[in-house]
């Protein structure tokens, strides 16, 4: 069985790909001798298991299920390239391999890549021979490493407290894409609301000059634009009009064409690249009118006040850990979230897979994009941060649903940022770096608490207490009430701000709270409160959400968590996505009454 058989790359759709998922040869190589023993060579190397790919070697999926640290492994399969595809140039993608990768095909080194939580790719062309091909990948994970992004992954080998089993390898699929000489590439849609137009931005490679690229906009099976541009540089961007002086367009009355979580309109475009009657390129995509801003205190969707609602989101599951076991799993975690009333999620410590972000977009869902931090700080922690930032920015830059970048969180990898200027500095660079690859998001400096310069001040405080610890709740509501108070609250012990820093009239938002734990079946764990059963859950959790919304400043809200993960049994639903409760009255608690003003 061939496991995530669908395409991985939805921003981009081509008709000729050849997924490389399923069952490769595998080694571990705890003695780091597999390079100078040349195991990317035909008959060498010690592959003495079968794993099954996009999934790590410490998951059930994979077929291997051993937790235990192995800090260097390798892959190897074969393929075919199909004899449609001659004449064209051969493109091998990974989706995500955690944490660097080495790649041979048929013997040669064809490229390297560090960093594990976003795609790459390699061209292949020029070493394919006649008949079947070998690919063979190193990958070292450095387990214990706390200046790599590591995020929730530990570097103790048994999971503990918040932190899970690592992800080792290739995570995400692995395919093969045919492409003409002259192609399409670096994509890029950006949306102007107030204009009522879309910026289309791309890179024709090859031999460019005088070809035409033809662009097809259409929404709902209604012809918007057609236009062809005749191509004189490699570079090219172009704006459209989209809302064209109609008024019920715009979301001025009412939606519109613009994108929300309630109506998630999305334009499907068409580029095809000519040469003469020839075709040689096509794409499919897509893109939505979305706007996101901050005024007077408060966070603004496409020109509208807009209270977010958001739910906490490691992305792991109980087989597969980062690895979805299919994309429909995804697809579910969005649906269960809106059956509760949640508008979206703050994806922890995880670049999400592609495809969660398509749904996000299909389906409605507001995304906070964040990425694993390290634990420690370091210059090579800073550059390795900053390196992945950039490719998460290229990759995931057109999916409306991605309303926020969250490059730091609670000061993991950077613990001295209180008072420490070095790490300040880094703070504000990564939050200059993000807006100056993308002017169209909010980037929040370092979600919890110790912000420097951010465009949402992201509060966390898990400080509400149990039921019978009423001087801790009354306190919590107290912290929660008032701007004065919230600012000057240290739930963890630290300051909202770090030294030499203040609140400069961001929206405030409560970005981690809850996380009541609440066992059920045989899982053991644990949670920042506790109840035995669904009525108590249902009742505290209404306790703490009657908290947040009698607050006079808070402008939304990311509840803790979605789901279990290994020892946490603080989610809404089980490790397996089962309920913990009747959905439909979390969603009525999280409709509870809350003034527009602040």
């Amino acid at each position: 069985m061939t496991y995530r058989p669908e395409y991985p790359r939805p921003q981009l759709v081509r008709e000729k790909w050849l997924n490389l998922n399923g069952t490769w040869s595998f080694a571990f190589d705890d003695n780091n001798r597999g390079t100078q023993d040349k195991w990317f060579k035909e008959n060498q190397g010690a592959f003495d298991r079968k794993i099954n790919v996009p999934f790590a070697y410490q998951t059930k999926l994979s077929g291997i299920d051993d937790p235990s640290f192995h800090d260097v492994v390798w892959y190897k399969r074969s393929f075919e390239v199909p004899e449609s595809w001659q004449g064209n140039r051969v493109i091998l993608h990974f989706g995500a391999v955690d944490y660097r990768a080495w790649v041979y095909v048929n013997e040669q080194f064809i490229g390297f890549h560090e960093g594990g939580n976003v795609s790459f790719h390699f061209d292949v062309t020029d070493v394919l021979t006649a008949g079947p091909q070998t690919l063979v990948v190193k990958v070292e994970d450095p387990s214990t490493d706390e200046t790599i992004p590591r995020g929730k992954q530990f570097w103790i080998e048994e999971s503990d407290s918040i932190w899970y089993t690592r992800t080792t390898g290739i995570w995400q699929t692995v395919w093969l894409e045919a492409v003409n000489p002259t192609h399409l590439q670096k994509l890029r849609f950006t949306p102007d609301v107030d204009r009522g137009a879309v910026g289309v931005e791309f890179e024709l490679a090859g031999d460019f000059y005088g070809k035409e690229v033809e662009i097809d906009i259409s929404f709902k099976g209604e012809k918007v634009i057609k236009d062809t541009i005749v191509i004189q540089e490699p570079y090219t961007k172009r704006y459209f009009d989209i809302f064209n002086r109609k008024i019920f367009r715009t979301s001025f009355h009412h939606n519109g064409w613009t994108w929300t979580p309630e109506n998630p309109n999305l334009f499907d475009v068409v580029l095809k690249v000519r040469d003469n009657n020839q075709v040689l390129d096509v794409v499919d995509t897509y893109f939505g009118m979305r706007k996101i801003h901050t005024e007077n205190g408060m966070v603004y969707l496409n020109n509208r006040p807009y209270y977010q609602k958001l739910v906490l989101d490691q992305g792991y599951w109980p087989e597969g850990l980062l690895t979805a076991p299919s994309d429909e799993d995804f697809k579910k975690d969005i649906e269960l979230s809106k059956e509760m009333g949640f508008n979206g999620c703050r994806k922890h410590q995880k670049v999400e897979d592609p495809r969660f972000l398509y749904w996000a977009d299909k389906l409605g869902f507001l995304v906070w994009g964040e990425c694993a931090a390290s634990a420690s700080y370091s210059e090579d922690s800073a550059a390795r941060l900053t390196k992945e930032w950039i490719e998460i920015i290229e990759r995931d830059y057109n999916h409306p649903s991605i309303v926020a970048w969250v490059p730091l969180n609670e000061s993991w990898g950077i613990p001295q940022i209180r008072d420490n200027r070095q790490q300040q500095h880094h703070s504000l660079a990564m939050y200059h770096l993000i807006h100056s690859l993308d002017t169209t998001r909010l980037v929040i400096s370092n979600d919890g608490w110790e912000l420097t310069k951010t465009d949402i001040c992201a509060i966390h405080n898990y400080n509400h207490g149990s039921k019978e610890e009423t001087g801790k709740y009354r306190q919590y509501q107290e912290d929660l009430a008032t701007k004065e108070s919230i600012l000057n609250s240290k739930a963890a012990g630290r300051s909202i701000y770090a030294n030499g820093f203040e609140h400069e009239g961001e929206p405030i938002l409560l970005t981690e709270f809850g996380g009541i734990g609440y066992k059920v079946g045989e899982d053991a764990g644990w949670g920042y409160t506790s109840v035995a059963n669904a009525d108590e859950f249902l009742d505290d959790y209404e306790r703490i959400m009657e908290a947040v919304y009698a607050s006079k400043v808070l402008y939304g809200y990311c509840y803790t968590q979605l789901t279990d993960v290994e020892q946490e049994i603080n989610g809404l639903l089980t490790y397996d996505r089962k309920p913990k409760c009747d959905l439909s009255k979390i969603k009525k608690i999280n409709e509870l009454y809350r003034p527009w003003t602040i």
